[in-house]
């Protein structure tokens, strides 16, 4: 295998109407401004995507909508994490059907006393009941596992998994993970954002910035620099990412303000699934201040 999702991979909002259906015609204007701008690949129904707020007919359907708009232009990654192991197997079996080929996984969650050995066991079984790539996502914040180094290690050896998305924000256990995959085709993406230049530099196959659509330019520089070892330029670059990052905290929720400030693009909504927290007028106004600032940089 050769390695083809590398770089930018933004886990793309899913823009949604006043029924919480996904606004098609949103969703593929993203699309196309992600590709435009040189995005390197769509990360869609990610936990920025609202995987788990959205039904799963909807979360079937923002899946379907970027393979069609994608069309073979980048590699399109696919959320198909869910609390149990059945689960998730039907949820990759759709995927495949609908003509995708890579699937996210997490450990199980909403399991009190999950272990490490479980997730093994997880992938193994989906690997045994389904022919997509799967890739692992280490998201401990929201499954309540941080899978060591080790496990990732033993989990890249089942059949049909390919690589990991490791946003456990634990470095020296992502770099237990360069050096063993180093030269190897298993993918190593970052998935914490101010860990990229580090990361980069140090040879991960990209990384996963939220943010990413909003201000591509400096998104893309930072993994150009990065893999290209220049270390004054990766930190220059990786210094801008992080002032964009600062306006994740400027609401209440990060899910609001993201989809807030995706909207500025002109061709989405704000709007978040219940019971997110809405944004406030107030919070806008502190993100459309700071957007303008960003300007600058570009």
């Amino acid at each position: 295998m050769s390695k083809e999702i590398i770089g930018v991979i933004p886990p793309i909002i899913t823009p949604i109407d006043e029924n919480e259906k996904v606004d098609e015609a949103g969703l593929r204007k993203l699309i196309n401004h992600c590709i435009d701008h040189g995005i390197h690949g769509i990360f869609i129904c990610g936990s920025n995507g609202e995987c788990m707020s959205l039904t799963q007919a909807q979360r079937d359907r923002a899946i379907q909508i970027a393979l069609d708009e994608c069309s073979g232009r980048v590699p399109v990654i696919a959320g198909c994490m869910d609390s149990s192991t059945q689960r998730v197997i039907e949820n990759v079996q759709r995927l495949e059907e609908m003509g995708g080929t890579t699937a996210v996984v997490t450990p199980v969650f909403y399991a009190r006393h999950a272990t490490q050995g479980e997730t093994v066991r997880h992938f193994e079984e989906i690997s045994k009941n389904t022919n997509a790539n799967l890739m692992i996502y280490n998201i401990p914040p929201f499954t309540g596992q941080n899978l060591t180094a080790d496990t990732i290690i033993k989990i890249s050896k089942i059949d049909k998994v390919i690589g990991v998305k490791d946003t456990s924000g634990n470095f020296p256990n992502f770099i237990k993970l360069l050096n063993y995959f180093k030269s190897s085709d298993f993918l190593v993406h970052q998935g914490a954002t101010n860990l990229a230049v580090p990361s980069m530099l140090m040879g991960a196959d990209g990384y996963i910035p939220s943010l990413a659509p909003l201000f591509p330019q400096a998104h893309l520089k930072l993994y150009e620099y990065g893999k290209a070892g220049d270390i004054e330029n990766a930190m220059k670059w990786g210094a801008i990412v992080d002032e964009i990052c600062k306006l994740y905290p400027m609401a209440k929720s990060q899910t609001a303000s993201t989809k807030y400030a995706m909207s500025t693009l002109g061709f989405v909504d704000k709007r978040v699934c219940q019971p997110t927290e809405p944004i406030t007028e107030e919070e806008m106004k502190r993100i459309d201040a700071h957007i303008e600032k960003l300007r600058q940089y570009m």
